[in-house]
């Protein structure tokens, strides 16, 4: 089996109406995992399909391994581009059993080598007594990982995941996942993974590309895009958050909060991102907040307060067994380091304003 790393450059695609991907470029190194994250509609799943050759760009150029596949004037086609495709469905044969799925786009001579689906029901977490039972006699979960290993069966240099776990449940999610996961790994595997879930690409990917309106972004490390967004809509989309305008002097801000430490230097009008983890209640003394709701979750709870002698209300997340009560007086401290961005022009923000809220307002 060969493994290739995946070279996308000034990549545009559209059907016909504004480009649906426009001069995009993507770098994914050899044997890694990318996730494409963004909103519907984005351009992700047309991303995938360019790259298996579903769709042809209208300008732009990706190689795999070196080998060009299209740069406006060679196209590949993608039966001859060894690359495994995984959608969000499966997309089994009702009427084959667990093996003739998995032999199917196999050359007709290899086909008859069922021997060899043992070990890829077991590389993708599955029994090799499943071997001869029907898509319908499969839980959701297992199904997936039949698409994967079918996938898998021609040892494709590049796996593309379209949202393959988005159906199903919590649990099921996550341990399809990390098989998917363990399985691209041991065969060495480049794979980009296509998600709109937060999570899921964070904890998949060792490459996360945040994709809005068919242009990335950010492209870096989960940590980085989660830490340090490029942009508050980068930060929204990525986890709640809170937009607090405020006062930089180099690396303190002030704020509703108080006076912040910044993870970068800045000055003048700003806005302070926050997330629920960075604030941590304790006693009622100095800032001060009444705890308005209290969402639990089991490990965690989300924990909705309004601050005192202010129209501010936050968004606090504490571990699930120390939350408190609707009505109760804390104390809120943020020891961490906060990130900031320049005041959008137009804004008429007043410092110490009411914050600006992103996704925490699902919670209301």
């Amino acid at each position: 089996m060969t493994t290739a790393g995946i070279s996308i450059t000034g990549l545009t695609v559209g059907y016909g109406g504004p480009p649906v991907l426009d001069q995009v470029s993507l770098q994914v190194r050899l044997g890694g995992t990318t996730a494409v994250l963004g909103p519907s509609g984005s351009g992700k799943t047309t991303l995938l399909r360019a790259l298996a050759g579903f769709v042809r760009p209208t300008h732009g150029r990706i190689e795999i391994g070196g080998k060009v596949l299209t740069n406006g004037q060679t196209l590949v086609t993608p039966e001859r581009r060894g690359i495994g495709y995984v959608r969000q469905d499966g997309a089994l044969f009702p009427h084959l059993d667990v093996t003739g799925n998995i032999l199917f786009g196999l050359p007709r001579a290899e086909r008859r080598r069922a021997t060899q689906v043992g070990p890829l029901l077991e590389l993708v977490g599955l029994p090799p007594n499943l071997a001869r039972r029907r898509p319908d006699e499969l839980s959701g979960g297992q199904q997936q990982r039949v698409a994967l290993a079918r996938a898998l069966a021609r040892e494709p240099a590049v796996v593309l995941l379209d949202e393959p776990f988005s159906s199903l449940d919590t649990a099921l999610r996550a341990a399809t996942r990390e098989a998917t996961l363990t399985a691209l790994a041991e065969r060495g595997a480049t794979t980009v993974l296509v998600t709109h879930d937060q999570a899921e690409a964070l904890s998949f990917a060792d490459q996360v590309a945040v994709i809005f309106d068919g242009r990335f972004a950010q492209i870096g490390g989960p940590a980085e895009v989660y830490d340090t967004p490029a942009t508050p809509e980068v930060g929204a989309f990525l986890g709640e958050t809170m937009l607090l305008p405020g006062l930089a002097d180099g690396r303190l801000v002030d704020c509703v909060l108080g006076k912040l430490d910044l993870a970068a230097s800045a000055t003048g009008q700003v806005l302070v991102m926050v997330r629920p983890e960075q604030i941590v209640l304790g006693a009622p003394s100095g800032l001060v907040a009444q705890v308005a709701s209290v969402a639990y979750h089991g490990p965690d709870a989300m924990v909705r307060l309004d601050l005192t002698d202010t129209t501010t209300r936050l968004v606090a997340r504490v571990p699930g067994h120390d939350a408190p009560q609707p009505g109760d007086l804390v104390g809120i401290v943020v020891p961490d380091k906060v990130r900031s961005f320049p005041k959008p022009a137009g804004s008429h923000w007043a410092h110490q304003a009411r914050p600006t809220f992103s996704s925490v307002d699902r919670l209301a």
